[in-house]
């Protein structure tokens, strides 16, 4: 028994060495860094890379420099609550204040209460969440949980395909292994239709993390409660608790999180405000707030 147990830390030890050793390759093969690229490739970055291309340093590492490009245009950390908060007015996606059993951010969606048409502005405002759902982990866990509620939810309301096909794109390619889990609950019959075609957008990685929970089938429930504590969990989802969502309260809260981004990414929060040149019509001209180009 001992030599089994021997056997088995040893193999630990190989495991370790060999991912420490693949997370060096990557490093080398990006070569130097600055600014918020160097800020964002920590090791724990590289290795989410690395576990999301089956440990291959040279899939990695195209996955990686293609999010660095990603990051340096869409700024994704400069995004700021008030420029997204009219997305989040029904609370159609937003952070739960409580977590999952493992300590993981938990966002909820509930896409029966869409209430924009921009496709544009609905993904940044999910790119803002998913920001802060990451902003707002314990240090000893980096992934996050998602809860999909479908009250509501017609053909009419659903998202286009193509919006699905970027956000899984979004999702897969730019922020691997940050979804833990995502609970489908209780979907309608229609959705099914929607979902096959969906479901062809994702790797086999994230197709797994998806499940479907119906009220009636136990052994979903049961998966479910396995990551949530009942109390916690919203009646929407049949648990216990009561959760009101509440623009005001949220608002308040996220703009406290937009100092602690800030910070975080080191901008200089005495912020410069300049006109906003946002060219979509349907947003009202507000002053926006920039941070410096970190150097």
């Amino acid at each position: 028994m001992f030599s089994r147990w021997s056997n088995s830390h040893h193999n630990k030890e190989n495991d370790s060495l060999q991912q420490e050793s693949k997370i060096k390759e990557l490093q080398a093969a990006i070569g130097p860094l600055s600014g918020r690229s160097l800020k964002y490739c920590t090791d724990a970055c590289l290795r989410r890379y690395l576990e999301a291309r089956n440990w291959n340093a040279d899939k990695s590492k195209k996955m990686l420099e293609e999010t660095i490009k990603w990051r340096s245009t869409y700024k994704p950390e400069e995004i700021r609550w008030h420029e997204v908060a009219v997305e989040g007015e029904t609370g159609k996606v937003y952070r739960a204040s409580f977590h999952d059993r493992h300590g993981r951010t938990v966002l909820i969606l509930r896409p029966g209460k869409q209430n924009t048409t921009s496709l544009d502005n609905q993904l940044r405002h999910l790119v803002y969440l998913i920001e802060n759902a990451i902003l707002n982990l314990p240090e000893t866990q980096e992934q996050m949980a998602w809860l999909i509620d479908f009250t509501g939810w017609t053909l009419s309301t659903s998202v286009p395909i193509k919006s699905a096909h970027d956000t899984i794109n979004l999702l897969q390619n730019h922020y691997p292994e940050r979804l833990a889990i995502a609970f489908l609950y209780n979907p309608p019959r229609i959705f099914e239709a929607f979902w096959k075609i969906v479901k062809y957008f994702m790797d086999a990685k994230t197709f797994q993390k998806v499940k479907f929970v119906y009220p009636k089938n136990t052994e979903s429930v049961e998966l479910m409660r396995s990551y949530f504590d009942e109390e916690n969990l919203p009646t929407e989802f049949g648990g216990k608790a009561v959760l009101e969502y509440n623009h005001e309260e949220f608002s308040k809260q996220m703009s406290q999180d937009d100092i602690k981004s800030a910070n975080l990414w080191g901008f200089d929060d005495k912020l410069q405000c300049i006109g906003n040149r946002h060219s979509g019509s349907d947003v009202a001209p507000e002053p926006v707030c920039l941070a410096p180009s970190a150097s």
